[in-house]
């Protein structure tokens, strides 16, 4: 049975608003029960339903797209000229300015502007509203919050045979790049089919790289050029020397022939202060030190062996890690090398011996990091084995400070460019330590645990709120510092300087004692019978130490035997005094005693 029901409207009322209203219910259709069709149905009894209080909710999951950054670069075009006017073409511009400016109107409106303009520089000059009134004050102040770092962004190498970051560099202008060096250091233990390529990130852009470098052969090292941020020097694993333009695409522009390259990777570049802005030098472990000119790559400018018994033999020189530069100190740089010796140079010397000054010797391998201190240029940081090591210039023997042994290898450290007594280091079992001595000599101000890998390498930023530190696997973490450990701290530098120099005169005491006791042995060795065997004669060690030990202990007999017989003195003159009061007192009570008697006495 079909059931219809027609709703029937006026023409006029099409299009009409709906007005509903309530009305008595009404039957319209009356169907009855059938009971033939129970018979098709069972009847369930008991019914057991189960019933849920919570609202019932639904899981659903979407996959969006990343959001690809692009970057799209603007031509600017000089405009305001006629269409007959080629603004290029110089004598065609001068003479539409000739002729404008001949016209009456443009006169007019010289003078109506002119008015205008002389009323807003007087009222500029009358207020300064650029003007700081508190830029004499220090700025520094005293931050309480807990020393802390976060993660902003990270960048994974895209191919996909992994290759550890051995090196990063700041963009120069602004900090909005990062260039990272990919390579593997394992020697001849590189997996087939790995690419050479290294790349250029944005900052805001982690998911692909702006440029990507295709050097001849991986990149050890690369570094931005501080004059002109276009130009970056890249060091290669086959030890050629390599220059990028960026505005002239991926390929090198600028290469070193191999017969006047380094014979092994180069581990360290660094641009020089220059006018030109194009002079550099790099360092490998084949023992050489190499001057370049970028304007003519094809062979270095200058070599320097780095042999320290200044034979300037090739076999007898140490193998070069890692360099310094400052330009505030234009003719002096230094080498850290495998051999665990950093040997400072002169760059202006006559000869290649004498540009060897002297050699600092205290870690026990290959110095990963050297750097001077941006604030105190004579005090510079290395790294290196399982310590790090603050060193002066006036100080060769020994390191002034230094900190405890790790359990796990250092692979690379850096000052803070705003702090002078705050460094960071990176060790081989990913964790990141942020010193600062100022606070606590001992331990690190804080430790973070970057990643499960070996860190390679460290780079922070000018402004000492970011840092950047690869991986073994070829991951760039992006870290921010807390502004406690980017901002200086009143009275930081003076504290800093105090500590230095106080450590620096520690040393050459201890210094002077040992070559003291060094010419009291060579004395005693002198003074014996020439008819002694020479070994004889030498000073077994722990002897010395014995000596030195016998030293240190009878002084320090002889001080608590000074304070023993002080002491006794003390005593003694304590018991005389209570002497000499008794016999006083007795003496007092005899007198009173006499009084007594002769009251007594009959008169």
């Amino acid at each position: 049975m079909e059931v219809v029901y027609v709703y029937v409207k006026k023409r006029s009322e099409f299009g009409r608003q709906c007005n509903f209203s309530d009305r008595q219910a009404e039957l319209n259709v009356d169907i009855p029960p059938n009971l033939e069709l129970a018979t098709q149905f069972v009847e369930r009894n008991p019914v057991d339903t189960g019933v849920q209080c919570s609202a019932s909710m639904s899981e659903h999951e979407a996959n969006t797209e990343r959001f690809e950054m692009e970057t799209r670069g603007v031509n600017h075009v000089e405009g305001g000229w006629p269409k007959d006017v080629n603004p290029l073409e110089l004598e065609q511009t001068i003479r539409f300015r000739k002729k404008v400016e001949k016209d009456e109107n443009y006169i007019n409106a010289i003078m109506q502007l002119g008015s205008i303009m002389e009323h807003c520089i007087k009222q500029n000059n009358a207020i300064d509203i650029y003007q700081e009134y508190f830029d004499d004050e220090e700025e520094v102040e005293v931050t309480e919050e807990a020393p802390s770092a976060k993660t902003i962004n990270v960048f994974r190498d895209p191919q996909d045979i992994k290759r550890a970051a051995t090196h990063v560099s700041w963009h120069p202008d602004g900090n909005r790049k990062l260039a990272v060096a990919y390579s593997c250091l394992n020697f001849q233990r590189a997996p087939a089919g790995m690419s050479h390529e290294s790349y250029i990130w944005e900052l805001e852009n982690p998911n692909r790289p702006e440029i990507v470098l295709k050097p001849p052969s991986p990149l050890v090292t690369l570094e931005y050029n501080p004059k002109d941020s276009h130009v970056l020097l890249g060091g290669c694993y086959n030890g050629q020397i390599a220059c990028w333009d960026t505005r002239k695409g991926s390929l090198v522009a600028e290469l070193s022939t191999i017969e006047f390259s380094h014979r092994d990777p180069v581990y360290g570049t660094i641009w020089l202060q220059s006018k030109t802005g194009t002079e550099c030098f790099s360092a490998s472990t084949d023992g050489q030190v190499m001057w370049w000119d970028i304007r003519k790559i094809s062979e270095p400018t200058e070599v320097v062996v780095m042999d320290i018994t200044r034979k300037e033999l090739l076999e007898n020189a140490l193998g070069a890690i890692s360099l310094e530069f400052e330009s505030t100190l234009p003719t002096k740089f230094m080498v850290g090398t495998e051999q665990g010796i950093v040997v400072s140079c002169n760059r202006k010397a006559k000869t290649s011996a004498e540009k060897i000054v002297c050699t600092f010797s205290g870690h026990h391998g290959p110095i990963y990091a050297l750097q001077r201190n941006p604030f105190y240029p004579k005090n510079f940081l290395t790294v290196g084995d399982w310590t790090a090591r603050i060193w002066s210039e006036d100080s060769r023997e020994s390191s002034i400070m230094w900190t405890k042994y790790h359990m796990a290898y250092l692979t690379d450290g850096a000052w803070s460019p705003v702090r002078p007594a705050v460094f960071f280091t990176t060790k081989m079992d990913g964790t990141l330590d942020i010193w600062d001595f100022v606070f606590k000599q001992c331990d690190p101000a804080l430790s973070l645990k970057v990643c499960d890998e070996a860190l390679f390498c460290l780079r922070v930023q000018d402004t000492g709120c970011l840092i950047a530190c690869g991986s073994q696997l070829g991951t760039t973490t992006l870290l921010e510092v807390s502004s406690g450990l980017s901002t200086l701290q009143r009275n930081e530098r003076n504290i800093a300087s105090s500590m230095f120099e106080r450590e620096t005169r520690r040393e050459k005491i201890l210094e002077a004692r040992h070559r003291e006791m060094r010419l009291k042995e060579k004395g005693r060795a002198e003074g014996k019978d020439d008819d002694q065997p020479a070994d004889e004669l030498a000073v077994d060690l722990q002897d010395l130490v014995a000596k030195a030990e016998e030293e240190f202990f009878s002084v320090v007999f002889q001080e608590l035997k000074k304070k023993e017989t002080e002491a006794m003195e003390k005593k003694s003159k304590l018991q005389r005094r209570g002497s000499d009061m008794e016999d006083e007192e007795e003496e007092r009570e005899r007198g009173s005693e006499e009084e007594v008697d002769e009251e007594e006495l009959p008169t």
